[in-house]
């Protein structure tokens, strides 16, 4: 297991490719899901500074809170409502460039001004979703779309 992260600079791209194969590191051996839903929030926090990163777990008709990195977060969310819930419900990633302009956006911190919210599915099934928040207005595009999705891929759920 790698036991520190080597923070990038450069272009987005060259930022994910620099994280992932850390992010491999970090869950290589490591079978405890919290552990590694943990580890990740970190290492994309650091990397990038978003305002919020995270996991929300579906447990029953809910996702529920998991490991974050940022402010005090929404403890839980009903399927179809907000990002998180919507993109459950449709089980695709959702960039959102303007949470304010999101029909049901659900404003668990003020701050946050634009999202991406990528489901972890297993199974043809959504079981977590990956929840960034940025508090710049349209900071995610579609090569964080690709890299987070990856990202996901890595977890064994």
């Amino acid at each position: 297991m790698a036991e520190d992260l080597s923070i990038a600079t450069g272009s987005k791209e060259e930022q994910y490719a620099s994280l992932l194969p850390q992010i491999k590191g970090l869950l290589e051996g490591e079978p405890d899901l919290i552990a590694n839903l943990a580890n990740i929030a970190a290492a994309l926090k650091e990397q990038f500074n978003w305002l919020w990163v995270g996991f929300y777990l579906v447990k029953a008709d809910q996702l529920v809170l998991g490991p974050f990195q940022g402010p005090v977060a929404c403890t839980r969310i009903r399927k179809g409502k907000g990002v998180c819930g919507t993109s459950w419900e449709k089980a695709q990633t959702l960039l959102v460039d303007d949470v304010e302009k999101f029909p049901g956006h659900i404003a668990c911190s003020s701050l946050s001004r634009s999202e991406i919210v990528v489901p972890v599915i297993r199974n043809n099934e959504v079981v977590a979703v990956l929840d960034v928040d940025s508090e710049e207005l349209s900071r995610f595009d579609q090569v964080d779309q690709q890299y987070l999705e990856q990202v996901v891929e890595l977890v064994e759920f």
